[in-house]
């Protein structure tokens, strides 16, 4: 008995020494993680092909490669330097097609050679290919007048940029998208025959755009018999602000579309056929214009043309989803309490069954047989990984460990869970990451962070935030208050309308909470914010200074201009219900109008080059702040829209973020000075 309890001490005393070598992550670590992402299932199911991106802080790069994974575990790269291979998909168990610069190459596996397919002037995006294997379908971005005439698009894009006058011309909204104006070309679905190598322009829509946001990466889908093509079209004259898209169905022969959901006036898209050619599975929405209505599972029967909707009473928004072999079974991932778990439906008898239990899944595929399914999977002290579950037992097996030398050598910090009694009685979940070499006697500065959206969820998923300030000393809580997703549609729709209502009384509340933990400095918490959490920010100034700083990125100041200068004009007609001049709710909520109340110093981060939250709004911010004579400072980046990029202008944003905390909450010191780092080119 004393043996074992020796031995259970020196085991103790093994893994806390082993556990306090590890070192804090710093912001560099951050881009040594590598991100496995894409798994695609061969024929057989014998071979995946998925992909790896590394990050050159340095040099301001990134690069990613395809990876080949065998059943029994082995990998390899199959992949040229630095040429950014992407969008795997087989032609057969020996040859594999992908994404080399935007344009289709094909990998031959008996002799370990790469031959460029496509060459297409304005590049390749989400191509497939069709079941006889005869044609590629993809999206470009091409010259209207010249069809898919490579020679004339390539004339056409050598003279676009030098005329003499440089101005944009419109005639109706939706001119320009996240960080685009929309220009001469026109987004359009594109056939390549491999045979003839001959390209045919078959469909121009809005909504086959890479950067339109609404419908996943997947907007079109080829029939098993390869005889039509089912794809997405916003049939509406103002797009600005109309979210409805409907499925056409065009019959390769003849030519002729047939709408399949012109009844429903409300979003459908992401069509799938199912293998046996019975059904059209698609993702659709019931209320017109309301973005954040939840996605629901449906499949059109192409015999009898009527659609069922699969998961009504499941009361959380579907994600991604594949078809089984069998075509009686869907797959699908669903936003559910801080989590994205993979779960199967059988089409029939309407029955769900969870598959991967509480996991962040992000991309998935099923091998032939149904039996195994492979997915990427993330957790707050974990990157992505490949995994594989059986859904006969649901026993789950990690399949690659890209970034467990990372992990080995650095304190990657996991998340604790609470639920605090928030807003109408309702539970709000909040996650907690506590610092590097945590000491329960100690007391932390801790930064609240607030998701934009604002209907989404955060999750227990690695993301650079909850590690880069713990590693420098600090508690970062984040919580899914009321319009997050995955906890009920009515829990999601409760924010519209009452933009700093609920939210702000959870806010509050939680942080009611956090203050309570023993090792929480209650004189010391700083909150941050992007897009709706940026906006929640620059409410918190004008409504509480209980915060010693905030940051704010991509924020709202002013409700009324906002309106007036986004793109997407159907998130405030319903989130606010209406425009300035028939709604209250934009005086009501307008953080501009609480300037009185300003006193806390702010951070501001934006991009010249965002649409959805123009960057005048932190101009305005910011010029309100100085005048009030308020410690403030604004950071523009000037190539970036709403998502600066990763690896450009990211660093800039943790560290300026660190020395901001720093200054007022009394953490580690940034690693850099961000004025010198923006002075190097890679953050100009």
């Amino acid at each position: 008995m004393k043996r074992n309890l020796l031995l259970f001490v020196i085991l103790i005393f093994i893994s806390t020494t082993l556990f306090a070598q590890k070192r804090a992550f710093t912001i560099d670590d951050l881009y040594k993680v590598k991100n496995v992402a894409s798994p695609v299932v061969s024929p057989t199911g014998n071979k995946i092909a998925f992909t790896v991106s590394d990050y050159n802080l340095e040099e301001g790069k990134t690069n990613t490669d395809i990876y080949i994974l065998y059943r029994d575990g082995a990998f390899e790269n199959i992949s040229g330097k630095d040429l950014n291979e992407t969008n795997p998909f087989w032609l057969s168990d020996n040859e594999l097609y992908f994404l080399e610069n935007s344009q289709v190459c094909r990998y031959t596996f008996n002799d370990r050679k790469t031959k460029q397919v496509t060459d297409f002037a304005t590049g390749v995006s989400c191509p497939v290919l069709s079941s006889d294997k005869k044609f590629i379908v993809f999206i470009s971005d091409i010259f209207p007048q010249c069809g898919a005439d490579n020679f004339c698009n390539k004339k056409l894009l050598e003279s676009s940029d030098n005329g003499p006058v440089q101005a944009y011309m419109t005639d109706k909204l939706m001119f320009r998208h996240w960080v685009e104006y929309s220009g001469a070309k026109k987004s359009s679905l594109i056939l390549y025959n491999i045979e003839s190598d001959y390209y045919q322009l078959l469909a121009e829509s809005e909504w086959l755009s890479s950067n339109f946001m609404l419908g996943g990466d997947v907007k079109f889908c080829i029939s098993p018999d390869s005889k039509e093509i089912c794809y997405m079209l916003n049939p509406d004259l103002n797009l600005a602000s109309s979210t409805n898209s409907d499925l056409l169905v065009l019959n390769l022969a003849t030519g002729k579309t047939v709408n399949l959901t012109k009844e429903n006036k409300a979003w459908d898209g992401y069509p799938l056929y199912s293998p046996n050619g019975f059904f059209i599975a698609f993702k659709m929405q019931t209320i017109a214009d309301y973005e954040a209505d939840r996605y629901r599972l449906a499949v059109y029967n192409r015999s009898t043309k009527n659609i069922t909707v699969l998961t009504e009473d499941f009361d959380y928004t579907i994600n991604d989803f594949k078809w089984g072999e069998d075509s009686e079974t869907l797959y699908f991932t669903a936003d559910v309490e801080g989590y994205s778990p993979l779960y199967s439906i059988d089409v029939l008898s309407l029955k769900i069954t969870p598959l991967s239990g509480k996991q962040a899944v992000f991309q998935f595929d099923v091998a032939p047989g149904q039996s195994q399914i492979y997915y990427v999977a993330r957790a707050v002290q974990k990157p992505g990984e490949i995994y594989r579950v059986s859904s006969s037992d649901n026993f789950i097996q990690q399949m690659t460990s890209f970034n467990q030398k990372l992990l080995d050598e650095v304190d990657v910090r996991p998340a604790e869970q609470m639920w605090v009694e928030g807003a109408n009685g309702k539970k709000v979940h909040v996650f907690i990451v506590k610092p590097h070499n945590f000491d329960a006697g100690k007391k932390y500065p801790l930064i609240l962070n607030v998701h934009g959206g604002p209907q989404s969820q955060w999750m227990d998923s690695f993301r650079g935030d909850w590690q880069v300030y713990p590693g420098c000393g600090y508690v970062v809580a984040f919580p899914n208050p009321h319009g997050s997703t995955g906890y009920g549609q009515e829990y999601t729709a409760e924010i519209s309308g009452d933009w700093g209502g609920k939210v702000y009384e959870d806010v509050m509340k939680v942080t009611d909470a956090l203050e309570q933990l023993p090792y929480v400095d209650k004189d010391r918490i700083g909150s941050m914010g992007w897009s709706y959490g940026g906006y929640m920010m620059n409410w918190l100034q004008g409504h509480t200074k209980r915060f010693k700083c905030l940051a704010s990125m991509m924020g709202v100041f002013d409700l009324e201009s906002k309106w007036g200068s986004t793109e997407e004009l159907w998130f405030p007609n319903w989130d606010l219900k209406g425009q300035p001049w028939n709604s209250d709710n934009y005086q009501k909520f307008s953080p501009s109008n609480f300037v009185k109340n300003f006193s806390t110093p702010t951070l501001i981060i934006t991009g010249e080059k965002d649409y959805r939250v123009s960057y005048t709004q932190s101009i305005q911010y910011f010029t309100t702040l100085q005048t009030l004579g308020i410690d403030s400072r604004l950071i523009i980046f000037k190539n970036d829209g709403h998502w600066p990029d990763a690896v450009k202008s990211m660093p800039l944003y943790y560290n300026a973020h660190l020395e901001w905390f720093n200054k007022y909450l009394g953490g580690d010191p940034a690693p850099y000075d961000s004025k010198k780092l923006i002075l190097n080119t890679q953050f100009k």
